[in-house]
């Protein structure tokens, strides 16, 4: 394998750095969820970075959040001492979004006016800073749906935010693969490995779906309800599953059906990991690809662990927050296989 020169090191750094900003980025953003505070702050501020510092513009910040309806339908009784407790989870969220542009975008400037980016990678890095910016504004539109009459976040802006904030990071963490580990791109028709190649790709988009699945459990509150498993309500199919009319929109705005589908998807795509895990160990013998499939193979066995006991303690923050990392934690293992296969 060639070496990586320090231009490269210096690089894959930078954005090693990044990339753990996003993924705490992507859990805060689960807890803010979670403790109910993403409708705190109910106006943007682009520019704006100081909190409240004293009385007067606590309650101010107050009477805004007043003026919406998640405090008059669901927090009227709320104290200033409460708003507080959750605008504090809100806040963070958006000032570490901001933190990551200027992570970015400052040393991306550096090391373009010293000249260490190497040919090629420029597009990369500029795409990723704009895929960066578009995240802001989606997460706002986001937010947008849950201050007007009904006051909760749309799930399909929900899942769409969480799902570009995983492409993101997904693309940062293979660029760095690619940098880090600068082994030759076999295109799948020249691959020892096309099946293998093929099957790796279907398996990311069964993992992206599962989470995305997630994503709707996560908007409709669907993980507080039905808090045994296998079972929901003492039924593998439970009452329910099919109450809305069209029969399209259960998937996708009935809680007993967005539940149903999450927990058997989670399931199946668990069992063809562990299918996928134990024939590739006994398939390879080079050391990155047996490290790959062992990776996939420990994450899976533990985000299924982490899924269950999260449903069945009634989804506690902490869980839900681990239960999140973990699906991340597992799509970047697969992607860490995927690149493996790539250079077969």
């Amino acid at each position: 394998m060639p070496e990586i020169s320090e231009n490269d090191r210096a690089i894959v750094r930078w954005l090693q750095v990044c990339l753990v900003l996003i993924f705490t980025m992507i859990i805060l953003g689960g807890v803010t969820r979670l403790t109910g505070s993403g409708l705190s702050m109910v106006t943007w501020h682009p520019t704006g970075m100081l909190p409240p510092l004293n009385t007067q513009q606590w309650l101010a910040e107050f009477k805004l959040y007043q003026q919406f309806p998640e405090f008059q339908k669901i927090n009227s009784d709320m104290t200033l001492e409460g708003f507080k407790s959750i605008y504090w989870f809100e806040y963070s969220h958006r000032m570490l979004g901001r933190l990551i542009g200027l992570v970015f975008l400052l040393p991306f400037v550096y090391f373009c006016l010293r000249k260490m980016i190497k040919p090629g990678l420029t597009p990369r890095l500029l795409v990723m800073f704009v895929l960066g910016g578009l995240q802001g504004l989606l997460g706002w539109y986001m937010v947008q749906s849950g201050l007007v009459s009904n006051p909760h976040v749309s799930q399909y802006r929900l899942s769409a935010h969480l799902l570009s904030a995983i492409l993101i990071y997904g693309f940062i963490l293979w660029t760095i693969f690619d940098l880090a580990m600068p082994g030759s791109y076999r295109r799948v028709a020249e691959s020892s490995v096309t099946g293998w190649r093929r099957l790796s790709l279907g398996l990311a988009i069964l993992v992206l779906v599962t989470i995305v699945s997630g994503g709707f459990v996560a908007g409709l509150d669907a993980g507080l309800i039905f808090n045994t498993f296998p079972l929901m309500g003492g039924s593998l199919i439970p009452e329910g599953i099919g109450a809305l009319s069209p029969w399209y929109l259960n998937p996708l705005e009935n809680m007993v059906t967005v539940q149903f589908n999450h927990r058997w998807l989670a399931v199946t795509t668990g069992i063809i990991l562990i299918v996928w895990y134990i024939k590739g160990r006994s398939h390879f013998e080079e050391t990155r690809l047996q490290r790959s499939f062992k990776l996939v193979g420990m994450m899976v066995i533990l985000q299924l662990i982490l899924g269950i006991t999260t449903l069945v303690m009634q989804v506690p923050v902490w869980l839900g927050a681990l239960h999140q990392a973990g699906a991340l934690l597992l799509f970047s293992a697969l992607l860490f296989n995927i690149h493996a296969l790539s250079r077969v």
